[in-house]
């Protein structure tokens, strides 16, 4: 076809950025959802030691390495164990906040699918936590693990028996590592640039810090990684990448229309 390139109007083709005031509402109420959720699964302490014998015997039948083996490397020094510590404390949530404010601002379709699969993923994390109530290896004698929060600081969590904010018999998904290792996906999709493959150290690192202080063990990282694959497969992301800020479009200007414009000069 005869024809030439001709910018049309500016971000023509960008999609529609959701409203802030809705999108804020929405992000509270899923995050008291999750904090509500979680307190539904107190009271369940007898099963959740349980099972956390079970996990353990578990992974030590199919091979798994030792979640030992990664601690023992943050207990080499005082300094190492507590940035460990202040790692799973002051990351998780700022990071995926962070993650969700940047594609709401630059890639609006992607937002929305991100916030979709991080809404999916922790739905599910809550169910199993409910119907799977289990004690994290800090707290089971058997492992032979040191609670670092506790010995190093700092600490999330109080004792299990008086902590009214959080429910520490929730260890099944991590969420941590899901939440982790959708913001590294999300960027890597998202993003162009040969450096993105970096992002992947976030959830890898995320991964070391809550096996390495015995907050969780690798199954409950693997059952996160499964659900975030399922949502990954169910809920695709847009094909085409937004239009950046003051991008524009071309589109096709037909050689009848380009003759006439250029008899009117």
């Amino acid at each position: 076809m005869n024809g030439r390139e001709e910018p049309g109007p500016a971000g023509s083709d960008a999609p529609a950025r959701p409203p802030l005031v809705r999108e804020l509402l929405l992000v509270a109420g899923l995050f008291l959802v999750y904090k509500l959720g979680r307190r539904l699964a107190t009271g369940h302490t007898g099963e959740a030691y349980r099972n956390g014998h079970g996990v353990w015997d578990l992974e030590r039948a199919l091979r798994l390495p030792g979640e030992g083996a990664v601690q023992s490397l943050l207990l080499r020094g005082d300094g190492l164990a507590h940035l460990a510590n202040t790692y799973y404390a002051v990351v998780h949530f700022p990071a995926t906040a962070a993650f969700l404010v940047w594609l709401y601002l630059r890639r609006p379709a992607h937002y929305v699918w991100a916030r979709r699969i991080l809404a999916a993923v922790t739905a599910a994390a809550l169910v199993l936590h409910l119907a799977f109530p289990l004690a994290p290896p800090r707290m089971l004698a058997a492992t032979g693990l040191v609670d670092t929060a506790r010995v190093y600081g700092p600490s999330v969590y109080g004792p299990p028996g008086t902590d009214r904010l959080s429910n520490q018999f929730a260890a099944m998904p991590s969420l941590h590592f899901g939440w982790a290792l959708m913001v590294a996906v999300g960027l890597v999709v998202v993003t162009r640039a040969w450096w993105r493959w970096l992002w992947l150290l976030h959830p890898l690192v995320t991964l070391l810090v809550i096996v390495g202080t015995a907050n969780h063990f690798w199954l409950d990282a693997l059952v996160a990684a499964a659900l975030l694959g399922l949502a990954l497969v169910v809920l695709r992301p847009p094909r085409h990448p937004a239009a950046g800020p003051g991008r524009v479009r071309a589109r096709q200007v037909p050689a009848r229309d380009r003759a006439l414009a250029g008899a009117g000069r």
